[in-house]
């Protein structure tokens, strides 16, 4: 059976789209079967994997809003193990429309319940806010991710996020739990960096992984060839890391 995270951060541009994407991709190269569910609108992880957003006929939109057995709306890309649910930005007008559905945190759950199990891992792209769909997300994950950026701001909002889990843990799905906390963006010649780690430790003990991302430039260059960093760049530095990452995350997730 599948383990499904949510790599989630209701914060914009702390590399979520990019750790998506990147662990999807080094988690399927170390040979587990792995699926990406875009549900951002913006469809950043869609395209990201070589998928041209123009060309999707079903998406995560239609999983959540009409039902869609994810079986259809599975795409197998060109890299190894990775299967991608794609978003489109019809996704950008869910929130209304799930506004008066029943059980409408549980769409993209249900939905998910009949491919887990053909799966090593789901990794589910979440949206930059705490909405309906993000609920979603959140509802059908067993664990989340929480990608932070080496900034001054880094904990700003982040007890919002960890109040709405709390709320989500008492009234819809009581096993879901932190999996762990990912740096991203570390410049280690900055002092400030190294207190801004510090702080993230202490906000999340025993929580935050090892690895730390790098900010560097093949990994901002590779969205736009539609590939993971590993497959436009081998030998880069953002290449090593998120391979890092997908040991550690694998050994913490089956030991």
């Amino acid at each position: 059976m599948g383990k499904i995270i949510a790599i989630v951060n209701q914060k914009g541009g702390v590399g979520k789209t990019t750790t998506a994407v990147n662990l999807t991709a080094a988690v399927g190269a170390q040979g587990k079967k792995v699926l990406l569910v875009d549900i951002d609108p913006q469809g950043n992880a869609t395209s990201g994997l070589g998928i041209n957003k123009r060309d999707v006929k079903l998406s995560s939109y239609d999983n959540i809003i009409n039902a869609v057995p994810a079986a259809q709306t599975i795409i197998h890309s060109p890299f190894k193990n990775v299967d991608v649910i794609p978003s489109t930005m019809d996704l950008a007008g869910a929130e209304l429309e799930l506004v008066d559905v029943e059980r409408r945190e549980a769409k993209l759950r249900t939905c998910l319940a009949l491919v887990k199990a053909q799966y090593d891992y789901i990794f589910l792209d979440c949206p930059p806010s705490l909405g309906l769909i993000t609920l979603n997300g959140l509802c059908a994950a067993d664990s989340l991710l929480v990608p932070i950026q080496c900034e001054y701001y880094a904990l700003e909002g982040l007890s919002q996020l960890i109040s709405t889990v709390r709320n989500i843990k008492r009234l819809y799905n009581p096993l879901i739990d932190i999996e762990g906390v990912l740096l991203t963006m570390y410049d280690g010649r900055l002092n400030l960096i190294q207190q801004v780690v510090e702080e993230v430790k202490k906000f999340f003990p025993r929580k935050v992984f090892n690895t730390v991302i790098p900010r560097t430039v093949r990994l901002s260059e590779a969205p736009s060839f539609g590939q993971p960093v590993m497959y436009y760049d081998k030998s880069s530095k953002g290449t090593l890391a998120y391979d890092n990452l997908a040991t550690e995350l694998i050994n913490k997730t089956t030991t």
